[in-house]
């Protein structure tokens, strides 16, 4: 895409929702405690049993280590916004994760807490995980990271049962190795990608994906503390039908995509086209994003630049600006390298906004929907 281009499609979708004089900055950064490939010895096993991993995902994806999450509070903490607060992570993190030994064993679905993955990783990989919850605490208390909801699991969970019960030798593979990577689609359930833990096929899947959204919720109050003010979901597929239970069981925001088409199950669609705060006709703030930062894919375009470009289209029209990323990025348990490119991206990305507006305000996306509430 050209240059003008960009800076064409940067000020139209900042014309329009929430505006503000103030300088804020809120980063969302997907899929943490999300299980994708338990270790480099299990990527190298799932090449071996034929899967593909190729993807981004596939090749550097892993629960947060420790170091990871050490390394990442450092480059936090090397900047200060206007109020003398380091930046911070709003981590859209699970509740559970799939209990791969479980379903082994017993042939039936089963999840695990993500707190149980942690504590299991501590002693499966002690080098790498061993105090990983303690460092997500420590980063809690700190300021430097905010857990928000990102679903139950990071998978569909009907499909999952699906290739499970039709024996799908890339999801046995994945079990044994305790992953959940290079795992594709079912033609059984069209435009539902396995990642889609609230994709939709047939209108008889809502009632399911409710079941899950309000357990997750709870689940994600019990595992991190306190319950969740904003929600993106996998993918952000949703139906909008749950957009209601949502916000009753304490939702106050939904992250959306710019323009969406829905599935409604039925075989209509619904049309959205979203933009941050209150929304006619909806009970809940909707969040978009306008700033893209994916350091570790190749975009063709570099990516401290092109989010520089895109955080000043936001300021200009008195927009927050919303950075989206996912915590592949900033992944070094496969390979370091892919860490330290991320990081490295992520310090001169606040290194050079703290420089350029030094009045600037980061906030997590909880902080800022706050915000964007109506008074009275």
């Amino acid at each position: 895409m050209s240059t003008a281009r960009h800076a064409v499609l940067d000020n139209l979708k900042n014309l329009r929702g929430w505006r503000t004089n103030r300088k804020i900055i809120a980063i969302a950064v997907d899929d943490y405690a999300n299980v994708r490939v338990a270790s480099r010895g299990a990527r190298e096993k799932l090449i071996q049993a034929g899967v593909d991993m190729s993807s981004q995902m596939d090749r550097y994806d892993t629960v947060e280590t420790r170091q990871d999450l050490e390394a990442l509070f450092d480059v936090l903490e090397s900047v200060s916004d206007g109020q003398n607060r380091a930046a911070i992570f709003t981590a859209y993190a699970l509740s559970a994760n799939p209990n791969c030994q479980k379903i082994i064993e017993t042939g039936t679905y089963h999840y695990e807490p993500v707190s149980n993955t942690f504590a299991r990783l501590a002693e499966e990989q002690p080098t790498a995980y061993r105090g990983a919850w303690s460092a997500w605490r420590d980063g809690m208390d700190r300021g430097l990271i905010r857990p928000q909801f990102h679903g139950r699991e990071h998978l569909n969970v009907e499909m999952l049962r699906m290739k499970f019960e039709n024996r799908d030798p890339v999801l046995l593979a994945n079990l044994e190795h305790q992953s959940m990577a290079g795992l594709t689609d079912e033609p059984e359930m069209p435009g539902v990608g396995f990642t889609h833990a609230f994709g939709v096929h047939q209108v008889e899947s809502i009632a399911r994906h409710r079941e899950i959204l309000v357990e997750g919720l709870g689940l994600f109050e019990r595992v991190w503390g306190f319950r969740s003010d904003t929600f993106t979901p996998p993918a952000q597929k949703l139906h909008p039908q749950l957009y209601s239970d949502a916000v009753e069981n304490g939702i106050r925001s939904i992250d959306k995509p710019l323009r969406c088409t829905r599935p409604l199950g039925d075989g209509s669609y619904q049309r959205e086209l979203n933009c941050s705060g209150l929304q006619r006709g909806q009970d809940h703030i909707t969040v978009v994003r306008n700033v893209v930062f994916e350091p570790g894919k190749d975009m063709g375009f570099a990516p401290v630049e092109r989010a520089l470009q895109q955080i000043k289209a936001a300021f200009r029209w008195g927009k927050p600006a919303v950075i989206s990323s996912h915590r592949v990025n900033f992944c070094g348990h496969i390979d370091p390298a892919n860490r330290q490119n991320g990081l490295d991206a992520l310090r001169s990305l606040l290194k050079q906004v703290t420089e350029k507006w030094p009045e600037v305000e980061f906030l997590s996306v909880d902080q800022l929907v706050a915000e964007m509430i109506p008074a009275g």
